[in-house]
């Protein structure tokens, strides 16, 4: 049975000054009250997707972003079906030893999502597929592959699962040559494998991390942890430089919030205020971008701007020396 932190015992805020003792985080506040989504371009999205069968990990999360990025040009897409291997406290997606085989088709109706959905960035992302040799890289690189052969001038950002940890996969998938590795930390280390599946781990993520910058230096990384599952502020300023340490160029933080009372507690509620505090911080520790807030996701589309740019920079780099 997974352990959780008592919610009646007073947390530290970010300055370690204890907050008064309370029954669980109390009612949402309105900070997290989102109007459900609406509008032309995302109606319109919508129903072409549903024409063709194709489905997005923005809907089915319900994320809070949704139509700020389809009106943007940005999606995440999940791959490999939708059933994982693993099972972490706080993930609503279904488990399962064996899941479905792999469709071979999915790479090019991926491809199609990309184009239908005109997307100028698109984040693929899948479920861990630990009963796959690869853990299910050679897929994913095809993916990444197949979406830039039909949609040469859209960004790709991959939020991979850890593959075991195998560095021979990792290199499958880099080899793709996507322009954003992500990999999510989640959590702080002593929290890891209460919140995280035991599979799963914290020096695992942060290797996997630095191993991607070695295979391909000019790559951006990226990485995202959750507020409110009973970390202490040391303990995330900790995690914070473990991820810079590993290179990392991007980071997401956001709140938590539990899928349904079967999963693990939220302890609190982070305000808006201390998340700006953390972003701060974390700029300071020398992160490219960092997205922090309470309805930010790991895919939020804020960091894609800086990831952009970044880019752009590139670009012009490059014109330069071939005018020069």
């Amino acid at each position: 049975m997974l352990s959780s932190p008592d919610p009646t015992i007073a947390e530290p805020d970010r300055s370690g000054k204890p907050r008064a003792a309370r029954a669980g985080p109390g009612k949402k506040p309105e900070w997290l009250k989102i109007r459900p989504p609406g509008g032309e371009r995302y109606a319109e999205l919508k129903t072409q997707l549903r024409e063709r069968g194709l489905h997005t990990v923005c809907e089915q999360a319900r994320c809070p972003n949704v139509e700020e990025c389809w009106s943007g040009g940005t999606a995440t897409l999940m791959i490999m079906g939708d059933t994982c291997t693993r099972g972490c406290s706080f993930c609503a997606v279904k488990t399962a030893r064996l899941p479905a085989a792999l469709e071979p088709e999915e790479p090019g109706r991926a491809a199609q999502s990309v184009a239908l959905m005109q997307l100028e960035y698109v984040v693929l992302t899948s479920v861990d597929r630990d009963d796959l040799p690869d853990g299910g890289a050679a897929h994913f690189a095809a993916t990444v592959r197949a979406v830039r052969e039909r949609n040469p001038d859209t960004l790709v950002e991959v939020l991979i699962p850890d593959f075991g940890g195998s560095e021979q996969a990792l290199a499958t998938l880099m080899a793709s040559r996507p322009d954003v590795l992500a990999q999510n930390l989640e959590t702080v280390e002593r929290l890891t494998h209460p919140v995280r599946d035991p599979r799963a781990g914290y020096q695992t993520t942060l290797e996997l991390l630095a191993r991607a910058k070695r295979l391909q230096p000019d790559a951006l990384t990226k990485s995202s942890i959750m507020l409110g599952l009973g970390e202490r502020p040391d303990e995330l300023r900790a995690a914070m430089a473990d991820l810079r340490g590993a290179g990392v160029d991007f980071l997401t933080l956001g709140q938590y919030l539990a899928p349904s009372g079967r999963h693990r507690p939220v302890t609190r509620y982070v305000s808006p205020d201390e998340f700006d505090d953390w972003r701060d911080e974390g700029e300071a520790m020398g992160f490219r971008y960092v997205a922090s807030g309470p309805l930010v996701r790991s895919s939020y589309r804020a960091g894609e701007f800086a990831i952009r740019a970044v880019f752009d920079q590139r670009r012009q780099q490059t014109h330069t020396r071939r005018t020069a």
